[in-house]
């Protein structure tokens, strides 16, 4: 049997799932009341190109990533089959082995519809198990990861609509006892839904255009425990709205500009308030033992201090995308979320670069004042995009699905 020392690491790495306790230990209106989830790993971004755009994913044109930011745009992706994989290094600067790495494909079935897949994986690097003495016992590799199927259906000329399942497993500890508690992996399902809307052939102030709004409720899933059932935490159900504008200025030069808006579909720990007399009286509810669809609904209004706290729960994504000659292209976003939400706040810049079947993007974050755990780190993403041969054994790039929204 492992020590405590042993389980504390254990115990640790699961604080480090979850975030933030649920406890409630925030004194006063005002200061810092995070919402906590578990398996976390679920919306970090994945891959470069939405990176480089300060996570501004959900309305932008479809690619094979596009299984993370909002399904529903695959039933507009011009080409027929292709996969994206992507590697971010995790803590870069403080350890050499945790990393985030994604594979994600689509296949066109027929015109109207498209199908995709994906997997995540999160190695969070080796730890070591002492015993009571501090004698090493054992390694382990904490790791978490994530497959999904999605079903992309093409309803009109401008709208689309996915639906998405996925499997996961978070295996922070193995299997770890102090002879009170046991630590074991969490494992559990989810579903996502994501509407796409896209209209081209617009024009401002004499531009050519596209404008696009997408949605995707993502994680809908019950909670999970590390521990025992009466440490259940909710998995990161998640709301993003977003839209986004493409100008064609000429057959050379494109511009997109897209906003994100995203808020985490779970309860919003209660606060302590410091009375003038001295004493503390709790605020808001204590919403942990309350069910899933209970606590996705009342995520929007269990706040303790009410609209305004709600309205500093949603995180902002602003970026900004450049493309020459379909060739090249150039990025740069920032991400905003409020102090008392966990206070992070980055600019980004990206590059990218198109050929024929091929792709490649790169991505860097540069945060401001509080520590990222992607800060100075490279990440990039590979994408090989096909269509399918036709007859005669030719494969005709110009045809496409109707209508199109063009990669890049």
């Amino acid at each position: 049997m492992l020590s405590k020392i042993s389980f504390s690491s254990a115990a640790v790495l699961a604080c480090f799932a979850v975030q933030a306790t649920f406890a409630q230990t925030t004194t006063l209106t005002g200061q810092k009341n995070v919402v906590s989830t578990s398996v976390p790993f679920l919306i970090v971004p994945p891959e470069a190109r939405a990176a480089g755009m300060g996570d501004a994913g959900v309305a932008t044109s479809p690619d094979a990533n596009s299984v993370h930011w909002n399904p529903s745009k695959l039933a507009f992706i011009e080409k027929d089959f292709g996969f994206a994989t992507s590697y971010s290094p995790w803590l870069r600067n403080i350890v050499p082995d945790m990393s985030l790495s994604y594979v994600s494909g689509y296949y066109r079935l027929r015109k109207q519809d498209v199908i995709a897949a994906s997997i995540r994986y999160f190695d969070l690097g080796k730890i070591s198990f002492t015993d009571a003495s501090g004698r090493p016992t054992q390694d382990f590799n904490p790791r978490e990861f994530a497959f999904d199927l999605t079903y992309s259906r093409l309803l009109s000329r401008s709208f689309s609509m996915a639906v998405t399942a996925r499997y996961f497993s978070s295996n922070l500890a193995g299997n770890v006892s102090n002879g009170t508690a046991n630590a074991s992996p969490a494992s559990s399902a989810a579903v996502d839904i994501s509407l796409f809307y896209t209209k081209d052939k617009l024009s401002l102030l004499g531009v050519n255009s596209r404008w696009s709004v997408g949605a995707n409720i993502s994680n809908i899933g019950p909670k999970v425990a590390y521990i025992d059932n009466s440490t259940q935490n909710f998995i990161p159900a998640n709301l993003r709205l977003g839209t986004a504008w493409t100008g064609e200025f000429d057959e050379y030069n494109k511009l997109t500009i897209a906003i994100d808006a995203n808020k985490l579909l779970v309860p919003t720990p209660p606060i302590l308030v410091l009375n003038p007399d001295g004493t503390t009286t709790i605020k808001g509810k204590d919403n942990r033992d309350v069910s899933l669809f209970a606590g996705v609904f009342g995520s929007f209004t269990d706040a303790p201090d009410g609209a305004g706290e709600e309205f500093r729960e949603i995180q902002w994504s602003l970026g900004a995308e450049y493309w020459y000659n379909r060739l090249i292209a150039v990025r740069a976003g920032y991400f905003f979320e409020d102090d008392t939400k966990g206070s992070r706040k980055y600019f980004t810049l990206g590059a990218g670069l198109r050929y024929q079947m091929f792709g490649i993007d790169f991505a860097y974050m540069l945060p401001q004042g509080q520590t990222n755990p992607l800060a100075d780190t490279m990440r990039f993403t590979l994408h090989f995009d096909f269509n399918k041969p036709k007859k005669g054994g030719k494969e005709d790039s110009d045809v496409q699905t109707e209508p199109t929204q063009p990669q890049g």
